[in-house]
């Protein structure tokens, strides 16, 4: 990746289900080496796997990205990963001046609840229902290890709760889809034929969004991780120019 421009915008990192800002730390690292400003984020109740998830809500989950965001002394890129795209769509409905673009790794803008019938304090991360339901193209057999290892159980409340979106400047925000486990035709066509599909609810309200094709596994950062940095810092880039 050559060295960027230091006008860049600010760029904010937000991992999936079970992980923490640790799960960045390639791509964050080479964001950085190219003259980038990186923040990483561990949300509340993924800080350990002892740490108290009783109390945590999704909108626990939006004001921790938010404070990060509105922390930065210009707008931002937000890349969120997986079912973090629906806390961070709820983000761009909240304040939405302050992104300058979005980067949606293998997920995309998710609107109402993930399971609004699940009634489960926390949800762990269980090893055979992620080899038979995602894509691990890619990853090595230590990446595995190291996932199964540091994975923290998430937060009920992130599955089965919701924020109501009203603010419209949302749908204007530049969003890049990086589409890995599913490609981007996938995630059209499921935007466009399952509607009541929580997880690509928000598609159709994108007005500027731009597609890209990044063939691997579900955790990109890890499986090919320099080519996610190298997205995510040329849309940092085009966002600080503009």
């Amino acid at each position: 990746m050559t060295r960027t421009n230091t006008q860049a915008a600010p760029i904010i990192l937000v991992p999936g289900f079970w992980l923490g800002a640790w799960a960045w730390d390639e791509v964050a690292e080479t964001l950085r080496a190219a003259g980038h400003d990186v923040t990483a984020l561990t949300l509340p109740g993924l800080e350990s796997p002892d740490a108290d998830r009783s109390a945590v809500t999704f909108t626990d989950h939006v004001d921790a990205i938010c404070a990060a965001v509105e922390a930065k002394d210009s707008p931002v890129v937000l890349a969120v990963h997986s079912a973090a795209g629906f806390s961070g769509y709820a983000v761009s409905d909240r304040i939405p001046d302050r992104i300058a673009a979005v980067v949606y790794v293998d997920t995309a803008p998710g609107k109402g609840a993930l399971d609004p019938d699940f009634a489960g304090v926390e949800k762990p991360m269980v090893w055979s229902e992620i080899e038979e339901e995602e894509n691990l193209d890619g990853l090595t057999e230590e990446q595995k290890d190291t996932f199964r290892r540091r994975a923290v159980p998430e937060p009920g409340s992130l599955v089965r709760e919701s924020q109501d979106l009203t603010n419209d400047a949302r749908r204007d925000i530049p969003s890049t889809f990086v589409c890995t486990g599913f490609t981007a035709e996938q995630y059209r066509t499921a935007a466009a034929e399952h509607p009541d599909w929580a997880f690509v609810a928000g598609v159709p309200e994108i007005r500027d969004a731009t597609w890209i094709d990044l063939p691997t596994s579900h955790w990109p950062m890890w499986s090919r991780p320099r080519e996610l940095a190298e997205i995510i810092g040329e849309v940092a880039t085009r966002a600080g120019a503009n």
